[in-house]
């Protein structure tokens, strides 16, 4: 299932993520993440306090994982981590950006046909078709 809906064509969105995160993790904000380089925004995640001030203690991000419902280090087991160069708050403050430099090329769990790590973005949606295209295959 998980290689269909990260590789596949088929466009799935999850438009009950938020509803989940509210009821199993009510005290957490999203976080887009931005390449300080590219100014692509390269993953969205969900903070909480613990994982705010972890991030700012480590000057990694560091973000509250709302599948497994702890402390969620990106990159800890894949070597795909980034510094934190700043963080930014939305109007409301209901929102974060984090802006990073990855250390090593991409930052997502999947890989190209390459076996290098990309950015989570890299699908785009084919409007006339209505399929995913992957831009990184």
């Amino acid at each position: 299932m998980a290689k269909e809906l990260e590789e596949g064509n088929e466009l799935q969105l999850d438009f009950s993520k938020l509803a989940k995160v509210s009821a199993n993790c009510p005290d957490v904000i999203p976080v887009a993440v931005q390449n300080a380089d590219t100014r692509e925004i390269i993953l969205v995640a969900y903070v909480n306090q613990r994982a705010l001030d972890r991030s700012i203690e480590t000057k990694s991000a560091v973000f509250w994982s709302t599948s497994r419902n702890e402390l969620w280090e990106k990159g800890k087991t894949s070597g795909e981590t980034f510094d934190l160069l700043e963080i930014r708050v939305n109007c409301e403050q209901n929102s974060l950006v984090y802006i990073v430099k990855p250390r090593r090329g991409g930052i997502c769990h999947t890989k190209n046909q390459a076996g290098e790590p990309r950015n989570c973005y890299y699908r785009r949606l084919n409007m006339e078709t209505g399929s995913l295209e992957n831009i990184d295959p």
